[in-house]
């Protein structure tokens, strides 16, 4: 009956509109969005601090390991 991932879409958006009515769509699509784009500049600026920290550490000759 569901086969494919165009139905689910479209049960998905039905509900939306049937729980949030037809108003709150573009706020929620709008919150979304930007949520993902937080999430986006997060991890490439996680991706950035472990490139530094791995050129620091190929600079320095491998890795160093703490002294216990």
């Amino acid at each position: 009956m569901f086969d494919s991932i165009d139905d689910w879409l479209i049960i998905a958006v039905v509900a939306a509109i049937l729980f949030y009515g037809s108003s709150k769509i573009p706020q929620l699509a709008h919150s979304l969005g930007r949520s993902m784009g937080e999430f986006k500049r997060g991890r490439m600026e996680v991706e950035r601090e472990i490139r530094a920290e791995q050129a620091k550490d190929a600079a320095a000759g491998g890795p160093t390991v703490p002294a216990h």
